[in-house]
């Protein structure tokens, strides 16, 4: 992982904008754009937060050694 990567969000729970270092994050890949998304826990309220993850933020995230896993369909 990059030392000293952070990155800005913000909470869509208590709405604070937080900076968090690449290691809080992870990176899920599937198989469309809507099911790529990103996740980390708001130091504000405790809150887990998800978003969906476009083409610009897997590069930075993937790019700062943020841990990815790839989803993998469901057959059935």
């Amino acid at each position: 992982m990059t030392d000293g990567t952070r990155f800005k969000v913000y909470c869509s729970q208590c709405r604070e904008k937080v900076e968090l270092p690449a290691a809080e994050f992870r990176l899920a890949l599937g198989a469309s754009k809507e099911r790529t998304f990103y996740s980390f826990t708001c130091p504000a309220c405790g809150a887990s937060v998800r978003k969906i993850a476009g083409e610009k933020i897997v590069a930075a995230l993937t790019e700062a050694g943020v841990h990815t896993m790839r989803l993998l369909p469901v057959d059935g």
